[in-house]
Parts: structure tokens; C-alpha cells; sequence
């Protein structure tokens, strides 16, 4: 049975990177702290969709700033002798998203919803009322088998009248949940990381070429602050990114420039 896919819920950001970020700062020289608060007040740790698949795969999925997540939500229906179970995923950001997610999908009139979510290393499941261990575990070992992150899975089941048995609820719930996110589509989410440079105004020429070349975003600068004769230029980088530029702009522009990140 194909999987069905409604409309994407949007993503939400975190504060607690926010707070990060502004402890960060704190450490930078008092001029460029202050030209950076100003010129970086978009998101520190700004998400960027950089790449979609129907396919996902197994292993780690938030290392190093980047995770892949399910680009929409997605529905899976299932008749296990005749039980329904209906599988939704959803990517979540939060544990306050997942609530409001059951909240949305969840039906009063079945029997039993059962659901489990993944968002970095917090997760939790719920068997709401089937045998302890038989559901919600199930989907979320569906959900870590998948490599997926920041994700919820709720499996919605209308009793046929035919028990299924402790084994057979395991494979039940945890086999709708795997075919749910066997084939749902995927992005593959990296972090933006807020930089600054002081340089030269001879410089700038040589600084902007690096810059574009490594995709570098939101590009400013102020040629009122700093020393006489230099700008501070300020951008955003993906994090995996941020060695190949600074070891690029020291290489062309020497090897004396100072970055200031978070």
C-alpha cells in the first residue's frame, strides 16, 4: 500500500542555541562584539534544507550540526487481521511540536494510539494501553532503524475483534512504522554558522571572491568599524564549511586575519 502525503507542519528553532550564541559573544573584543550582535541578529544557528530523497538509511543522523529529518508528514495503512493500524509521521522540533502533533492526528473513537518520537537524544514512546513494551518501543526502534531524526510516529489502531498476541503487536505496530518511513521523503538539514572578519579595504576584493566561492550567505559589512583603512565583513557558512573558508581567506588574504564565531 503507497504512502500518502499531506502538507508539511513548518520547523521551529531553538532558543536554547540562541542563548548559546549570546554566551559566545561575550568573548569577542568589545568592538567587534558589538558590531557582530548587530549585524548577526538573524538566527545563530539558522536550518537550511540542502538536499531531498525518497530514501532513508541507517546509522547516525545528527552528527556534526547535520541530521536528516522527513521533509513532510506521511500516512501508512495496514489491515493485521482485521485490525487497522494507521502509521503518521511527522517531523517534530520539539517535545512541545510532538504533543501538539498527537494532539492533531490522534482519533478518540480507536482503540488504542500509540506513538514515539526521536529529537536528538530525547525521545519517548506510549503503548496507550496495549501490553507494556508491544507498541510504543516498536516504533521507536522503527524510527532509529530508519537513521531519521527529529521525528514522531503515531499508530493509530481500530480493534477487529482478533487478538494479535505480544509478538504479533511488536511486529504489528513496529512494521506499519517502517513502512510508514521506508519511502517518505527526506531533507538532509545543515547548520548555518555566524562568522566575522576584520580586513583591509584593499582586501575586500580577494575576501568576497572566497566568500561566494564557499557559498557563504548573508554577506555584510561596516566600513565604520575597526582600524583606520579596514571594514569588518560578517557572513554565515555552512558548518562544515568553516575550516575550508578560514584556511582559503588565510591563504589569499595572510595569515595574521582573526575570525570571530560563535
Amino acid at each position: 500500500m503507497q504512502a500518502q502525503v499531506p502538507p508539511l507542519a513548518n520547523s521551529m528553532f531553538s532558543s536554547t542555541a540562541a542563548y548559546c550564541y549570546r554566551q559566545h559573544l561575550s568573548f569577542f573584543n568589545p568592538r567587534s562584539s558589538a558590531l557582530l550582535r548587530q549585524l548577526l541578529s538573524i538566527s545563530p544557528f539558522h536550518q537550511t534544507m540542502v538536499t531531498t530523497s525518497t530514501a532513508t538509511s541507517s546509522g547516525s543522523s545528527n552528527q556534526g550540526g547535520a541530521y536528516t529529518t522527513l521533509s513532510e508528514r506521511v500516512t501508512f495503512e495496514r489491515e493485521i487481521k482485521k485490525s487497522k493500524f494507521i502509521a503518521i509521521s511527522s517531523p517534530v522540533s520539539s517535545e512541545e511540536s510532538a504533543f501538539s502533533f498527537l494532539s492533531e492526528v490522534r482519533d478518540a473513537r480507536a482503540t488504542h494510539n500509540c506513538w514515539a518520537f526521536k529529537i536528538g537524544d530525547q525521545f519517548r514512546s506510549n503503548d496507550d494501553g496495549e501490553p507494556s513494551g508491544t507498541a510504543g518501543k516498536p516504533i521507536y526502534s522503527a524510527i532509529v532503524s530508519s537513521g531519521l531524526d527529529r521525528v514522531m510516529v503515531v499508530v493509530i489502531r481500530y480493534f477487529g475483534g482478533i487478538k494479535l498476541g505480544t509478538g504479533g503487536l511488536v511486529r504489528a505496530y513496529g512494521g506499519v512504522a517502517s513502512e510508514c518511513l521506508r519511502n517518505a521523503p527526506t531533507c538532509l538539514i545543515k547548520s548555518k554558522i555566524p562568522m566575522g572578519v576584520e580586513v583591509s579595504f584593499d582586501l575586500l576584493g580577494l575576501l568576497y571572491h572566497q566568500l561566494q566561492s564557499l557559498h557563504a550567505e548573508n554577506i555584510k559589512q561596516d566600513y565604520e568599524t575597526g582600524k583606520d583603512g579596514t571594514t569588518m565583513v560578517t557572513f554565515m557558512v555552512d558548518f562544515d564549511r568553516v575550516q575550508s573558508l578560514e584556511d582559503s581567506v588565510r591563504a589569499t588574504c595572510g595569515h595574521d586575519i582573526v575570525f570571530y564565531k560563535h
